[in-house]
């Protein structure tokens, strides 16, 4: 489901006047907010602190943007001037006299020195600081108040105006006619925004009339009409990284939309009254909102990259849409790397992706790469990203010998051969809301786990534990189930299992007797993990990088920032991790070492002095 990739996370909640404008700053963590009480704001979002705060006027200050390219913050107000600040030194740069009437938006050129601004006396006016703020043209044709200007993205020389005459008008830069005009809505036109990821020549109108319309700016037409506001839409926006819509409305709420499916995805309501208005940035998962009763800033999308390494080192991953690759193996001897430093990995574009990857997963032999998101799943070849199969489903899993399982809703699972042929379709007697592959296939309610053999699909074992995550070690014998707060070392005894489906004995609701065993149990929450062997490497809450054997845990390296687990390749003695920024760190964790603490906490002690003098002597005291 898309919700869960964005369902937000609050990273501010600032109660003040009404807040009629709000803006990113593009390097600095701030948020610029415009109050209807005169002032403008700027709000650090790490220090939840005001940073610095102008008192413009006494009356409402409708829109402010950052100039971020001079250090400035420009404003526009009711008593019909605009106003240039210089948010370093708080010194005015510029007070100037710009229309007749109220100020309702102004909006920054990304690269010319140009500012457009708009009103209640239904024109547009473009300025040039570069001409001593000289107002270099005057777009006339609007009927009614003109209440946003938005410059396309894609074509900074056009720009798109909405207002209450209900019409959308399209300019350009240096004419003095709108090049078209939308009869947009039944009601008067708010806020207009323009699509800026991919191809898809779009913008999107929020209105009185209570809904927001997708038209494409080509063809002049309406491609979607996103309707469930119960009041007037005043703030709209196009996500510039995730795939989706935010509208925000005098009904108190935001709702966000699939900008593809244009499916309702969530609703958020804050209790801040009505909305005003939205912002979010290229290069940024936060978005902020404007309220009657403050400001709320909030993350989406996940933080960690959808990306999947094959056992031999080769990596692919999803940046949006487009695919990518880097091999490990690629960075030669002369190369050397020291533990904790980014590799200098050559990246190649492998493809693009139909739809929008929330996980990707390559099959035990690295042939395939199975892509789930938006409630649909495709398999592709690795090498050559070419589609093999697809479907529908929330998640796809691999079992440890390339079937695959697909849980298409709560209540319905399919099992495919390694050949993509559909074997078997399931209706669990519970909610299922998460199902995990590897050696047998797990389903998950919210409260237990239940295995099940891939053959036949027939009850193992039910255990009561709210799982976030499994991981199976590659024997097939071994298993850690994640919770919460903890994590459990599970024993899986495939003979018990053999001898009791072999004997035709009946399997009751808890699963077979002795199927598992519990070896050891950990409080610390893993947030990624492997196995190697008989030892599993996971990093916890503190980011720390350990490994797990026999219930001892080690601390290999503390990591400096959030990174995830990708694999470890055998013949180099490392194990690898990715961050955020698709940047890949390798660690060494020697084979013999992980053999040699294995054998002394079986207690064979003979075996283990045997194995002792192949550990290098600089490792004899690491990770104690």
């Amino acid at each position: 489901m898309l919700m869960r990739r964005i369902y937000p996370q609050r990273k501010l909640a600032q109660r003040s006047e009404r807040v009629k404008s709000v803006d990113l700053h593009p390097t600095e963590p701030w948020i610029l907010t415009s109050l209807y009480s005169g002032t403008v704001c700027i709000w650090d979002y790490q220090a939840q602190a005001i940073a610095k705060s102008f008192e413009v006027t006494e009356l409402p200050v409708r829109s402010a943007k950052f100039v971020a390219r001079k250090q400035w913050v420009v404003a526009g107000a009711d008593d019909m001037f605009i106003r240039v600040y210089n948010y370093n030194t708080m010194d005015k740069v510029k007070v100037y006299e710009a229309h007749t009437d109220y100020i309702r938006g102004v909006a920054v050129h990304p690269t010319l020195p140009y500012i457009l601004s708009c009103s209640d006396d239904m024109l547009i006016k473009l300025w040039d600081w570069e001409k001593s703020w000289y107002c270099t043209q005057i777009f006339e044709g609007h009927s009614h108040y003109v209440m946003q200007v938005t410059i396309n993205p894609k074509d900074t020389n056009t720009f798109a105006s909405a207002s209450l005459d209900r019409t959308i008008k399209i300019w350009n830069l240096g004419s003095p006619d709108p090049n078209f005009t939308l009869d947009a809505h039944l009601k008067g036109v708010n806020c207009v925004d323009y699509f800026t990821g991919g191809d898809k020549p779009y913008l999107i109108t929020g209105s009185d009339d209570h809904t927001a319309k997708v038209w494409d700016y080509q063809t002049k037409t309406c491609v979607q009409t996103l309707e469930g506001h119960t009041h007037n839409v005043s703030a709209v926006c196009f996500h510039p990284e995730l795939p989706i819509i935010i509208t925000g409305s005098e009904d108190g709420t935001v709702r966000i939309w699939h900008s593809t499916t244009y499916r309702l995805e969530n609703t958020l309501n804050y209790g801040l009254e009505r909305v005003w208005a939205i912002a979010c940035m290229k290069g940024s998962r936060r978005i902020a909102f404007g309220y009657d009763e403050g400001t709320i800033m909030v993350k989406v999308g996940r933080e960690e990259p959808v990306a999947s390494m094959d056992n031999s080192g080769k990596i692919i991953w999803a940046k949006n849409n487009e695919i990518q690759t880097v091999n490990i193996r690629s960075v030669g001897a002369d190369n050397e790397v020291s533990d904790g430093e980014r590799l200098p990995l050559a990246v190649k574009e492998l493809g693009t992706c139909d739809l929008y990857p929330q996980s990707l997963k390559h099959n035990p032999n690295g042939r395939f790469v199975v892509v789930c998101g938006d409630g649909e799943y495709i398999i592709y070849t690795a090498l050559a990203w070419r589609n093999r199969s697809f479907g529908s489903a929330l998640e796809v899993v691999w079992s440890s010998d390339g079937e695959y399982a697909v849980r298409e809703s709560t209540t319905k699972i399919k099992i495919f051969n390694k050949s993509f042929q559909e074997k078997k379709s399931i209706r669990p007697t519970f909610s299922c809301e998460r199902i995990y592959g590897g050696s047998l296939l797990a389903m998950c309610s919210n409260d237990f786990i239940c295995f099940y053999d891939w053959a036949e699909c027939r009850l193992i074992q039910r255990i009561d534990v709210n799982i976030k995550n499994l991981y199976w070690a590659d024997s097939g014998d071994m298993v850690a189930i994640a919770s919460d707060s903890s994590f459990y070392i599970l024993q899986y005894n495939r003979d018990v299992v053999s001898a009791h489906l072999d004997s035709g004995r009946s399997v009751d609701e808890e699963g077979i007797e002795d199927s598992f065993k519990i070896l050891s149990e950990v409080s610390e929450r893993v947030r990624t993990g492997l196995w190697v062997g008989d030892c599993f490497i996971y990093n916890n809450s503190s980011w720390r990088l350990n490994y797990c054997v026999g219930g001892e845990v080690t601390t290999m390296f503390h990591l400096d920032r959030p990174m995830y687990l990708l694999g470890y390749l055998a013949n180099q003695s490392r194990v690898y991790l990715i961050d955020k920024e698709f940047n890949v760190i390798g660690y060494t964790l020697l084979l013999t070492l992980i053999e040699y603490k294995t054998l002394v906490m079986r207690g064979d002690l003979d075996r283990a002095n045997d194995v002792f003098p192949t550990i290098p002597k600089e490792h004899h005291n690491r990770y104690t």
